[in-house]
């Protein structure tokens, strides 16, 4: 073993064995949309006092995580999101209504001194009073300006004395600085007054609503009288339910928020949804990887069997790196995961084809060789590509937004994983597999001493692609114009991410139909909501912008006729959000088809970089075409869907350029129609080969991932078969018409090299 391989065997041991670690001793952090529960997107406002800052905001999110801390909530996370945006996630909480009225009232507590108590308020108050409607709904408490804030309240917890449970639960409030004083003040003038009089009253007021005004020590007379209630504690009682308890002392130990914050986007999600989506996406990738590793043993022998240890390797190394980085695993985010798959079966591919290549064409000697002639050969199409979808979940995380940024990092962790395994780990494993003595006696159980079935049928039949460059163009040409009158005639289905609104699906007890689901959703007041059937008991709900409790609304509305309901997910997104995310997936596009353009460019021409962008173009046209003809949503999972196609249809328009550069540079004065056939032959069986193991993974999402992957998996397998069209017989045949429109200069004439080392010639002596 050289010293090279010695490097990479350490460095593949050390990479397994700390991801092996990590898979045994951590565990990833599920998202809301996989463990279930309520996530919260808050944004501040600026005051009339105080402008909504990142400051503002770092204060308002300490104040939100004391509050839910209170409400008792299980691993809580509450984080801020660029200058003045809140991310809240609640795991567990079903019920949005309670935590969003709690987490998102700006909480200014004030404690006033009660004047007097009228039947009606009066058109001009007094300078300095207030009047509120009592608390007992019986006219209007008069009162003075406040005596204290909330600011000087250290804590407050919701009891229940065991001894007096008659008397229900009660508050006990605690205060901090001069707030002992002050209440003790304010509490002994109103133990002067009469018992049962307004003046006895202290009254609570919570954002201009009065929450809670008891009575000064009812039952001692005027004891307290000058005195007031000392020693720095108070309890407030009034038949409290224990919700309305914990919630008032949660408000109060909380604080007040500097500045309002507004909901934008809140999501819940059902617990069943979210193990339905795990289940089902692991049997999903089970049988995916089942399925490839079949087919690349098949094909591939021995080396095969290798790559498919590579690729237990690399799903280890992507788990440990998501792990250790503390990323979130998302429902996006696993589809992306499992994808990623794919981008490590591609690599292993390429290099095969290109041993095969070099063992059957007698270039090299003997099957490690071969081996190591097709890592070498394979490397630039393997990096190019791959710095091309790394180019897409780069974008998918820096312009995205919510549960799609995860899938562009667990995409990024992917590729790298990929790279890794492929070129570390699949290699030590596959050159020890090849030097064993036993296949050097039998080359054929090696699976790279001979072409496969297509490319020996392929090379037979030599096809003249390129004669007909412009009938595939048209051809593209007429796939884009059907798919854009799609968009046109159809419209598209914009899901409520990019419009704003509710989206509210509910499993029902019994089976209903969607008409019948309707009639129940107009009968609650929304006779224009989009009511449609969700897998095979579920009915979704589309809607503008409402509040959850006419959400609750029109769930107890279909419930009646269900027998039933069960929250599968809610959804409300705010319109100003919305419009922002569907500007932000426009931008992320537009930079996509640019940054692969530029990128081309400088690695090619900019011919190879045109024909790359019309496949793109032909590829992202047809897909959204599609979806546009079947009315099917484009969400923010279509969204990722997208921009993995982008990525995957530059992945193989670069191996195919790839080829096309490395075919001329051999056979500079061939015609380039022929060049560009030779280049589609050599790797079409790779594309092939790909193509098929990146198929059963996304079929087995399609049919087994449950409906909230089948949209994706959907998108994503269409792009696959069209861009093996398009990276073949669209982006070739543009590169072929404009280079015979633009040629490339003759490459200049190479300097002769001059042997340092060579003695001069001095003449000769006769």
């Amino acid at each position: 073993m050289n010293r090279s391989s010695l490097i990479r065997a350490l460095l593949a041991f050390f990479v397994l064995a700390a991801s092996t670690y990590v898979v045994l001793t951590a565990r990833p952090q599920l998202g809301l949309d996989l463990r279930g529960g309520t996530q919260i997107v808050l944004e501040a406002k600026d005051s009339p006092t105080v402008k909504a800052t990142k400051e503002t905001t770092d204060k308002a999110t300490q104040v939100l995580h004391r509050r839910i801390d209170a409400l008792g909530v299980s691993e809580p996370n509450v984080t801020r999101q660029g200058e003045n945006r809140i991310i809240v996630e609640l795991p567990g909480v079903q019920d949005p209504r309670e935590a969003a009225k709690v987490i998102g009232k700006t909480a200014q507590l004030t404690f006033h001194e009660v004047i007097d108590q009228v039947a009606a308020k009066p058109a001009k108050p007094a300078a300095g009073e207030v009047y509120l409607p009592s608390d007992t709904g019986q006219g209007f408490l008069r009162l003075a300006k406040p005596a204290m804030t909330g600011e000087l309240v250290s804590g407050a917890e919701g009891l229940l004395d065991p001894q007096q449970v008659a008397q229900g639960w009660f508050v006990e409030m605690k205060f901090k600085g001069d707030g002992g004083k002050i209440w003790a003040n304010i509490t002994g003038k109103a133990a002067c007054q009469p018992v049962n009089t307004p003046q006895r009253l202290i009254a609570i007021v919570l954002d201009n609503e009065i929450i809670s005004a008891p009575q000064v020590d009812p039952n001692g007379g005027n004891q307290l009288c000058n005195l007031g209630i000392s020693g720095g504690t108070t309890t407030i009682s009034g038949s409290f339910a224990e919700a309305d308890a914990k919630d008032l002392a949660a408000l109060i130990s909380g604080g007040a928020l500097p500045v309002p914050v507004e909901v934008i986007d809140q999501r819940t999600v059902g617990p069943s949804l979210g193990q339905d989506a795990i289940q089902a996406s692991a049997l999903a990738a089970i049988i995916g990887l089942a399925l490839t590793a079949l087919f690349i043993v098949i094909v591939y022998r021995l080396v095969g069997l290798m790559a498919v240890l590579g690729l237990v390797g690399y799903a280890g190394m992507s788990y440990a790196a998501l792990t250790a980085l503390g990323a979130t695993l998302t429902l996006p985010g696993l589809a992306g995961f499992v994808l990623a798959i794919g981008m490590a079966v591609d690599a292993n591919v390429l290099v095969f084809e290109r041993a095969r290549e070099d063992y059957t064409s007698g270039r090299t000697d003997g099957l490690r060789r071969s081996l190591r002639s097709g890592f070498q050969n394979a490397l630039s199409a393997i990096a190019d590509s791959n710095i091309t979808t790394l180019l897409a979940a780069g974008l998918l995380f820096f312009l995205a937004a919510g549960p799609v940024r995860g899938f562009g990092v667990t995409l990024s962790i992917g590729v790298v994983a990929s790279m890794l395994s492929a070129l570390v780990v699949t290699r030590v494993l596959a050159e020890f597999a090849v030097s064993r003595g036993f296949v050097l006696r039998h080359p054929r159980l090696s699976g790279i001493a001979g072409h496969g079935r297509v490319r020996t049928w392929l090379e037979a039949r030599r096809p003249s692609l390129m004669k007909h460059s412009r009938r595939w163009l048209l051809i593209t040409a007429v796939a884009i114009v059907v798919a854009v009158a799609g968009v046109a005639v159809r419209g598209l289905n914009l899901g409520i991410e990019f419009t704003g609104g509710r989206l509210l699906e509910v499993s029902t007890a019994q089976r209903i139909t969607p008409d019948q689901a309707r009639a129940a959703v107009a009968e609650a007041g929304y006779p224009t909501a989009v009511v449609q059937a969700s897998g095979a008991d579920d009915i979704t709900v589309r809607t503008g912008t409402i509040s959850d409790d006419e959400a609750e609304k029109i769930r107890e509305s279909i419930s009646r006729i269900g027998g039933g309901t069960e929250l599968v997910r809610n959804e409300s997104i705010g319109p100003s959000l919305g419009e922002e995310l569907r500007n932000k997936g426009l931008i992320a596009l537009g930079i996509a088809l640019l940054a692969q353009l530029l990128y081309l460019a400088v690695r090619f021409r900019w011919t190879f970089g045109a024909g790359a962008v019309l496949a793109l173009v032909q590829n992202v046209a047809v897909v959204v075409g599609v979806f546009a003809w079947t009315g099917k949503p484009i969400d923010g999972i279509f969204l990722a869907a997208i921009l993995t196609i982008i990525g995957y249809t530059v992945n193989d328009s670069v191996v195919v350029f790839d080829r096309i550069r490395e075919t001329r540079n051999a056979r500079s004065t061939d015609n380039l129609g022929s060049i560009i056939d030779t280049a589609i032959v050599n790797v079409l069986p790779r594309t092939i080969n790909t193509g098929i193991s990146t198929l059963f993974i996304l079929s087995a999402l399609l049919f087994l991932g449950g409906d909230s992957l089948a949209d994706f998996a959907l998108a994503l397998l269409l792009g696959i078969l069209v861009g093996t069209y398009s990276s073949n017989l669209t982006a070739a045949p543009l590169l072929l018409e404009l280079e015979r429109r633009y040629p490339a200069p003759p490459p200049r004439p190479k300097r002769p090299q001059v042997d340092r080392d060579a003695q001069p010639d001095r003449g000769a002596v006769v």
